[in-house]
């Protein structure tokens, strides 16, 4: 079986958001277009806590995109973004979110990042959307949504990993492509076994 994996397509990514990614509102339709072909939807929702440790206005004196370091490894610091229950945090109103079999929220633990659907950033951490897929019998996935460098990026190598087939429609994601991160996510992404579209 064929899930369609959407990552993050909420409003603060899109234009506008605290976060937002170029042309992130662009991908939306097109998604909503390709839902029918799969036989399972999954959405993600970034869901951080008030006052989150990967914010920079959590570390005195940081600002957005500046580094740190966490017990889990180096942390890009951003701006808050998709506080739970914000009109940020919420999906863009033009999704069908109710073409969604399962809707996996992540990145809620105040104390580590989330960008994958399948593990926090410690890598190790998992969110339980292995096991769902598992026992639903997909073997397949295609990632789409935002941003690639990041969320689908993590996303796409860690179901490689764990022995999915992966395809990123990299027409239906958008990038932040911050100091290269773009190219690097790509090369990272192929080397893992994941095939760009």
């Amino acid at each position: 079986m064929h899930a369609l994996l959407v990552i993050d397509v909420q409003n603060d990514f899109c234009p506008g958001g605290a976060l937002a990614v170029a042309g992130g509102d662009e991908i939306v339709q097109p998604i909503n277009a390709l839902m029918a072909d799969f036989d399972a939807v999954i959405l993600t929702q970034d869901w951080h806590p008030a006052g989150h440790s990967s914010f920079a206005s959590s570390h005195e004196g940081k600002a957005p995109f500046a580094m740190t370091e966490m017990p889990y490894g180096p942390q890009v610091l951003w701006p808050d973004h998709c506080i739970q229950g914000s009109p940020g945090a919420a999906f863009h109103t033009a999704l069908e979110t109710d073409r969604a079999d399962l809707i996996l929220r992540k990145g809620y633990n105040p104390a580590i990042d989330s960008y994958s659907a399948f593990f926090e950033n410690d890598q190790t951490t998992p969110t339980g959307l292995e096991g769902y897929l598992r026992t639903r019998g997909i073997d397949r996935l295609t990632l789409v949504g935002l941003a690639t460098d990041f969320c689908v990026n993590f996303s796409a190598v860690d179901a490689a990993r764990l022995g999915f087939a992966v395809t990123v429609r990299q027409d239906l994601c958008r990038a932040i492509d911050m100091d290269g991160s773009l190219a690097a996510a790509q090369q990272g992404m192929q080397a893992a076994g994941v095939a760009l579209r």
